[in-house]
């Protein structure tokens, strides 16, 4: 089942989520590979399994193996980072801050893809968790690299909607 289908199942009150998906899938601004890795990466990252099926079922085919796993690997270690990067962030105490995080992230440096769509999948990802710390962190990182504002933006609307999708269906 592909990604329209899977919103197709949604509810008559998440009709708003189904328009903007199909928006996002005919969207333009970016790549059709970076928008399908982000689109996965989100998927992944919202922990719904028919989600991340149906994004599965959506990339099959358009996207090398080595950027399918740098999208899966982007939401795993946003996983953990944003947990703990968050903590760091919202704890008055700031010693936290000072302390090394003393957790393996090696797939960030063996990724294998271009170093600004692997931020922007973590970007997406770290906005659908809320970590303040590692958007900002992400989005200076994507600034430095020359991605436009407004593909930033699109990636965050991306996280949004898909968080919103797995969000409506986990209560179905």
């Amino acid at each position: 089942m592909s990604l329209k289908q899977f919103a197709e199942t949604l509810p008559g009150y998440a009709k708003d989520l189904r328009l903007n998906l199909g928006s996002i899938l005919s969207d333009q601004l970016m790549g059709e590979e970076r928008k399908l890795a982000i689109l996965l990466a989100c998927a992944h990252g919202s922990g719904h399994r028919p989600l991340v099926a149906a994004a599965e079922a959506e990339i099959e085919g358009k996207l090398s193996e080595e950027v399918a796993n740098a999208a899966r690997g982007a939401a795993a270690v946003m996983a953990m980072n944003n947990v703990y990067y968050r903590f760091v962030h919202l704890t008055s105490n700031p010693e936290y801050g000072t302390k090394p995080a003393r957790l393996r992230m090696n797939f960030i440096a063996s990724h294998g893809i271009a170093k600004d769509d692997f931020e922007l999948m973590s970007l997406a990802v770290s906005a659908m968790n809320g970590c303040g710390m590692c958007i900002d962190s992400h989005e200076r990182v994507l600034l430095e690299h020359g991605v436009k504002s407004d593909v930033i933006q699109s990636a965050v609307r991306i996280a949004a909607v898909m968080k919103a999708i797995a969000t409506v269906d986990a209560t179905l």
